[in-house]
């Protein structure tokens, strides 16, 4: 691992530490305000803590692509000087953004909450990394397997959601509320379907490094199930819009290729597993136990997923504690899972002394079960909202909120010990990387 990537890996973990931090702080915040609004105040830890998870997703998709590039093309060192200065621009804009929020000073749009003009320089540092890997991937002559073409699709496509996201500053588009909210939700939604082809893109490259088998990348079915997660990623956003004002033949669209939603990467999970050797897979155990931990939390997000994409349903869940639910489970369960594996298959994680590993896989196992009750508490709190505001037509807020809360208490508890969990497995990662030297800057 170079000097620069060892540098941002540890910006990723870190992104990574602030979001649990902020994320303990906004669930007590939003509990106790009393007792918290006088100096960390709801209002001021969410968008912390949301900006903080959104950019440890993307910026680990980007730290994947790098770490793994470097040995799929050939770069030359203007490519590797570009690479070095999106690291540099990208993470120079993330601590403004932050320290705007410890200013409360607050702009954008929801889950871009920070000053609008932060946008630009957020934008020319991704055009500094499309333009270091479209040479690399222009100079790659031969055939180019799945993974590559996920990794191009999800930069490509995250720039254009991106552009997308903002227009919004354009005045055309706030002069109707609902032009302006379509935008932004219909954005929202198919920005997450261009970062999961950078972190599945990377998961499928390590599936292939542990197996040896290089036909889970080239095989058509794998091809199949790209072009399938390439619809996705266009028109899977249509339930996201389900509660505004559009035609019927769009949720129906949307509907229908919901239901395709995460059947691409349980297909290449389930043919990494039939091809593993168990002697391949115990030597790379650690990573392993995050992917098929991963695998786990596509199941479950899965079932949820479906109920929430059927239109009278969505009615009920749409803004309760369920779409929370749903998104933790995607952030937490699927893509930070995919995210530890690839570092620490990248630092060699299973290189750990009996003691250390020992220590790891007990936070592992921490990580898993509060998570899971964290998850559960969510969605018993947005069954109990939306049944009580919806079916009882309880008017009182409070009133409503009253069973509501005993599942946030236990979905605050939970998400203590789920963050302690992955606290330790961050520190501990962030130790390895220092013993991950390369004689290149």
């Amino acid at each position: 691992m170079t000097k620069t990537l060892r540098l941002y890996t540890k910006i990723v973990l870190s992104l990574l530490m602030s979001a649990l931090i902020f994320g303990i702080l906004s669930s007590w915040a939003y509990l106790y305000p009393e007792l918290f609004n006088k100096y960390l105040p709801f209002y001021q830890m969410r968008p912390f803590h949301t900006s903080s998870a959104l950019f440890f997703i993307i910026s680990g998709g980007t730290l994947g692509i790098m770490l793994f590039t470097k040995d799929v093309f050939i770069k030359t060192p203007f490519q590797l000087k570009l690479e070095r200065v999106f690291i540099l621009c990208w993470s120079t804009t993330i601590l403004i953004i932050f320290i705007s929020y410890l200013l409360k000073r607050f702009g954008g749009r929801e889950y871009w909450e920070f000053p609008a003009w932060l946008a630009l320089p957020l934008l020319l540092s991704w055009c500094c990394l499309m333009m270091s890997y479209f040479i690399s991937w222009y100079k790659t002559r031969n055939i180019k397997p799945l993974y590559i073409w996920m990794w191009s699709t999800g930069i490509f496509f995250f720039f254009l959601t991106f552009i997308e996201q903002n227009l919004w500053q354009i005045p055309w588009f706030r002069e109707s509320f609902l032009r302006e909210l379509t935008v932004q939700w219909k954005a929202n939604g198919s920005m997450v379907g261009a970062w999961n082809q950078m972190i599945y893109g990377s998961s499928l490259y390590l599936m292939v490094k542990i197996s040896g088998k290089q036909e889970i990348a080239t095989d058509k079915k794998a091809f199949f199930f790209y072009f399938l997660g390439f619809t996705n990623l266009m028109f899977n956003w249509g339930h996201h819009i389900y509660n505004l004002p559009t035609h019927n033949w769009v949720r129906h669209i949307s509907y229908i290729i919901s239901m395709t939603e995460w059947l691409i990467l349980i297909s290449i999970i389930r043919g990494f597993k039939a091809k593993l050797s168990e002697s391949r897979k115990l030597k790379h155990l650690i990573p392993y136990r995050f992917l098929m931990a991963s695998e786990f939390w596509v199941f479950a997000n899965l079932i949820l997923a479906l109920f929430m994409s059927i239109p009278a349903i969505n009615r009920f869940t749409h803004g309760t504690h369920i779409t929370v639910a749903h998104a933790m489970g995607t952030t937490i369960g699927i893509n930070t899972m995919i995210l530890l594996a690839i570092i620490g298959y990248s630092i060699k994680i299973d290189n750990l002394d009996i003691v250390r590993k020992t220590i790891f896989l007990k936070a592992f196992y921490l990580t898993q079960i509060s998570f899971g009750i964290f998850w559960l508490a969510l969605i018993s709190a947005g069954v109990l909202k939306g049944y009580r505001s919806i079916i009882l037509k309880i008017g009182s807020f409070q009133e409503m909120m009253k069973p509501v809360n005993i599942a946030i208490i236990v979905f605050a508890i939970a998400g203590l010990f789920a963050a302690t969990g992955l606290s330790t497995i961050a520190l501990m990662y962030w130790k390895l990387v220092n013993h991950c030297k390369e004689n290149v800057k």
